[in-house]
């Protein structure tokens, strides 16, 4: 497929994608086939490379079309993947709020369920907690978290910050690999995961780790 065909496809399938959220009847047509997601990744790669070389032809209508319709998908993406972590045990233990400008990597061990909030480069966490690593959900804590703040399942807020003090160094993304980066190479997710199970080890955490997950605020 040509440069601007495959630009144009791109534009069609989001103005599409758009329609179909607001459109009840529509979805009725869509599936899981993995090629359609393949597809649009590859022509969003596309219009990344070229950028303004290829999208100067186009008219306001056009491209204001185009960012609403990707600002749809960017929200349904985000709201999806929030829910990633949601069929973890033990189940009786509330959803986690995710920090925005970071994310939250969580484990299970024993039925006790950790997460250890992380935030991007250039914020900080609004309370110290250099030696809390992680906070814990379990039978043991009434099934909620054990956190800083009180009355919720807020872990952590990540604020803007020139540098970087108030965690340990492992809770804080390295510099051009944010929270969306890592999830999306399998390798570094990984890695965020086995750091954090290792951690809770070394803390005389014990058992094999379950429901590993990264989600992104």
């Amino acid at each position: 497929m040509a440069l601007q065909g495959t630009l144009l496809w791109l534009c069609s399938l989001a103005v599409l994608s758009s329609a179909a959220a607001q459109d009840r009847s529509s979805a009725d047509n869509c599936n899981s086939d993995t090629q359609h997601l393949e597809d649009l990744s590859a022509a969003l790669k596309v219009a990344v490379e070229c950028g303004e070389n290829l999208l100067s032809a186009w008219s306001p209508v056009q491209t204001a079309s185009l960012l609403l319709s990707m600002r749809n998908l960017t929200d349904t993406l985000h709201k999806h993947q929030l829910k990633e972590c949601r069929s973890a045990e033990p189940q009786k233990c509330p959803e986690a709020e995710v920090p925005n400008n970071g994310g939250l990597a969580c484990v299970t061990f024993a039925n006790k369920r950790y997460c250890k909030p992380l935030c991007n480069h250039g914020y900080d966490f609004a309370f110290l907690r250099r030696s809390r690593l992680f906070d814990e959900c379990s039978e043991q804590t009434g099934y909620k978290w054990q956190s800083q703040y009180i009355g919720g399942n807020k872990l952590a807020v990540c604020h803007e910050s020139r540098i970087q003090v108030s965690g340990a160094k492992t809770a804080y993304f390295p510099k051009d690999q944010d929270c969306l980066t890592t999830k999306g190479s399998s390798q570094l997710q990984s890695s965020v995961s086995e750091e954090l199970s290792t951690e809770l080890q070394l803390q005389g955490v014990q058992g094999e780790p379950q429901y590993a997950c990264l989600v992104c605020g």
